[in-house]
């Protein structure tokens, strides 16, 4: 994961800097709200920590400049204060998590850890988003009405993009299983949801990146 951190306070940047790469994570450091700007039109990023109070604008503001940009990237937000019109103000611009100062530096990393835990939960495919804990399909952004069976069906080929998954295995999903409503609920699951689900002779079913 790869992560931009704008923090004025640069005592207590490098020190998250320190902690994050020290568990695997890339980090890029801005002291200012346009050199976050910088940094963030030219890298790609999997989450954005900022700090709200800077200097310069603030954290909320950036955070909003860039999702009317069309990134969406998730942002944990450092602040001082939590008021009711700062958190909605932060959540509407994309707020992930908040961690109030002072904060033991600790805390990012279990709140960082807590997102990639929630994350992987979450299949993701073209327009479909797939909750495979609270059992949650979603099509555009927009929940879906779907069969615990059609469910767990385009679980594992959701888990296993262009790697065949075995007849028997898709069989044991459904609810009276043989071989005709295997192929009566793949092709109800093609058409429904404009998925290229491919027979590999010998080896199983899978779908297809394209």
């Amino acid at each position: 994961m790869k992560i931009l951190l704008l923090e004025d306070d640069k005592p207590l940047s490098q020190i998250l800097k320190e902690i994050l790469e020290d568990n695997g994570y890339l980090v890029d450091v801005a002291f200012s709200y346009d050199k976050a700007v910088d940094l963030s039109y030219e890298n790609s990023y999997d989450l954005y920590v900022f700090d709200i109070n800077l200097p310069q604008d603030d954290g909320i503001s950036l955070a909003k400049s860039l999702k009317k940009a069309g990134d969406n990237t998730p942002v944990i937000f450092i602040t001082a204060l939590v008021d009711v019109d700062t958190m909605a103000s932060a959540f509407n611009a994309g707020a992930e998590d908040f961690i109030k100062k002072p904060f033991y530096p600790q805390e990012l990393l279990i709140r960082i850890e807590h997102k990639l835990k929630k994350d992987d939960e979450k299949l993701f495919f073209k327009d479909l988003e797939l909750d495979t804990k609270d059992e949650i399909l979603k099509k555009d952004g927009k929940i879906v009405d779907i069969s615990h069976s059609q469910f767990n069906i385009l679980k594992i080929l959701m888990q296993n993009i262009s790697k065949p998954v075995s007849k028997d295995s898709l069989i044991e999903l459904l609810d009276t299983p043989s071989d005709v409503g295997l192929r009566v609920m793949l092709n109800k699951i093609k058409k429904r949801f404009g998925l290229d689900i491919k027979n590999i002779r010998g080896r199983g079913y899978l779908i297809e990146d394209d």
